[in-house]
């Protein structure tokens, strides 16, 4: 029997370790790829998100080992949403929120040893509920907003202004357990 491959994620993010985790992965090594993130001007948050996986996932070779990257898009409509890095994106992201739907699209990317590629996408759609200003300031003071696409993280008290959600909980955190279980399935990983 041949030995199970080996994975490198390409993330700094604990959470899509910790997602990896819950589905029997371990990944052998982490290490962060360092690529522009900046969207090409028109660019769509689809083909961004998955521009973004692809990028992260070639930028770490490795010639012995799959290299499994990530890439979490917030959008409205046809705008992308930042990574709240300072209190005023993150407020402004919330106003943009408070109140409709917008969509979290989650692009993950396997590079095999080989050079091949394969690639998955999760589309979720997240309706918060009219926010306060109250709400959003208490948010804004617990600092879960911080390096987050969107300025919230669902995982934590935003997920109390959440009135729904549809689709993927795990893709919204950062990795869509589903689309990742079946990549890394089909590249021969042994999963149950």
């Amino acid at each position: 029997m041949p030995p199970a491959p080996k994975l490198i994620l390409a993330s700094a993010s604990p959470r899509r370790r910790e997602l990896l985790v819950r589905i029997g992965v371990t990944p052998a090594d982490i290490i962060a790829a360092d690529i522009d993130e900046t969207p090409h001007k028109g660019e769509l948050p689809r083909d961004y998100a998955k521009r973004m996986a692809r990028e992260k996932a070639q930028a770490v070779t490795h010639d012995s080992a799959h290299v499994l990257a990530g890439d979490t898009v917030v959008a409205c409509g046809r705008r992308i949403l930042p990574k709240a890095e300072d209190e005023q994106t993150a407020r402004e992201c919330l106003a943009l929120l408070s109140g409709r739907r917008h969509r979290v699209l989650s692009a993950i990317a396997l590079a095999a040893p080989d050079g091949s590629l394969r690639e998955r996408l999760s589309e979720t759609i997240v309706r918060f509920k009219r926010l306060s200003a109250e709400e959003v300031e208490a948010y804004i003071a617990g600092g879960e907003w911080h390096g987050k696409a969107g300025g919230y993280a669902i995982q934590g008290s935003a997920e109390g202004l959440i009135a729904a959600i549809q689709g993927s909980h795990s893709g919204v955190v950062g990795l869509p357990l589903f689309e990742t279980r079946a990549l890394l399935k089909a590249a021969g990983f042994p999963l149950g």
